[in-house]
């Protein structure tokens, strides 16, 4: 997982034939908002004409993601590469003709970034999957375990052509809430996967089966109690391409999210959605440049450090080098006076802008020398240092961080 751990940014390609008509990926058949075989017409104008993988993965590696994951199959049952298996996919059944994963693992792989396949599990447009309507088309397995067997041989023989073919580095289920562990043979996809790529990493989307866990959309206020974690996330409000939803997030909103993130010990796979011909909109492409920029600038705080200090020592995310040696203080927006350090029993080295390079000063407050409380640490921020999104400070400490937890003068 130690990959994972230190990439902290990946990318989430949501592309398929629901960007024809730019409407909901698989739910909007499934909530009745369109019929199922209107949406299935929407393959005859996926063209994928303008698609480059090369460039895509070239606008990821300027973001600063470390990894990207793609939609090999989303809920409507349509591969994005031309599975031998007896059901859709682009290749066979839409105007693209041609396998659109493994020319972008090609490329992400050329720019040294890890590959990642979504897959779903569920799949609505197969005949021996149980319906995807909420009613009686929907079969009970313990009365048809003929037809469940013949979809779980069809789900994994999809799985290992992309394990054999394209043999990621990251695997991204989905749809695991419909069926047990052991209906989706769980464990036995898992050794399956493992087998061809011991390396390999699976998603908290297996039924108990996957590695990290896996928020969506929604921030946790507090420090998740995982190992490791990945908060996927939309750049509007929508995973596919969808020309009505315009709210779009700022540069500024994402990169906040992202420190948010970052400070409590996770990563962020945030979503793009390119156009049926492979473009990517421009308002996608303007957040990923300018979150590039902003990561290559302060790279040292976010990729392979540490979440930071708990909350309530600092108002602001922090990090940690792995050491914990250097703290690292982002200041989101433009910060006006002195910033504050509560309960730092550390003494420290230095204090630097980081990615501009000027070195600050600090004052301790409040500390009595017979006292072991510490004092506190203020540190004036001039706003011609400040940087446009977020602020880091690297604060150079003289051993690991050390902080104070307790009541103050009323335990001594």
């Amino acid at each position: 997982m130690q990959w994972f751990a230190d990439a902290k940014l990946g990318i989430f390609i949501h592309y398929g034939i629901y960007a024809v008509n730019g409407i909901g990926e698989s739910w909007s058949f499934h909530n009745k908002q369109i019929s199922w075989p209107d949406y299935m017409k929407q393959l005859n104008g996926f063209t994928a004409s303008k698609y480059d993988p090369q460039y895509w993965a070239d606008l990821i590696k300027e973001s600063g993601a470390r990894y990207a994951v793609i939609t090999t199959k989303h809920h409507d049952g349509v591969a994005l590469w031309d599975t031998k298996e007896n059901h859709y996919s682009v290749v066979k059944n839409s105007p693209a003709r041609k396998d659109l994963v493994k020319p972008l693992f090609e490329a992400l792989r050329k720019d040294g970034i890890k590959c990642g396949a979504y897959f779903s599990l569920i799949d609505w447009s197969h005949p021996d999957y149980p319906g995807f309507l909420k009613d009686s088309s929907r079969y009970k397995l313990a009365d048809h375990l003929e037809k469940w067997l013949k979809f779980q041989h069809f789900f994994q023989g999809q799985l290992k052509e992309i394990s054999d073919w394209f043999n990621p580095d990251l695997y991204w289920f989905d749809g695991d809430w419909e069926h047990s562990a052991e209906e989706w043979q769980s464990e036995k996809v898992r050794s399956m996967l493992l087998a061809r790529n011991p390396g390999t990493i699976i998603n908290g989307r297996l039924q108990g089966y996957g590695d990290y866990d896996t928020p969506e959309q929604n921030f946790p206020v507090s420090r998740p109690h995982y190992n490791w974690w990945e908060l996927c996330m939309t750049i509007n409000n929508n995973w596919g391409y969808q020309p009505k939803d315009t709210n779009w997030k700022t540069p500024f909103e994402v990169i906040t999210i992202f420190a948010d993130v970052v400070s409590n010990g996770g990563n962020l796979l945030l979503d793009i959605g390119p156009k049926e011909d492979g473009t990517i909109p421009p308002e996608d492409v303007h957040v990923l440049e300018e979150l590039g920029k902003w990561n290559h600038k302060h790279s040292e705080a976010i990729f392979g450090a540490l979440g930071g200090i708990p909350q309530g020592h600092f108002y602001g995310p922090t990090t940690l080098s792995k050491d914990s040696t250097i703290l690292y203080l982002f200041l989101p927006g433009k910060t006006s006076g002195q910033v504050v350090l509560k309960g730092l029993d550390n003494t420290i080295r230095d204090i630097e802008v980081l990615g501009e390079g000027t070195h600050l000063s600090h004052k301790v407050v409040g500390k009595i020398y017979w006292s072991p409380v510490p004092g506190l640490v203020y540190i004036p921020v001039p706003e011609k240092v400040q940087d446009p999104y977020v602020t880091v400070l690297k604060v150079v400490l003289d051993k690991p961080v050390k902080l104070y937890g307790g009541r103050g003068g009323l335990d001594g």
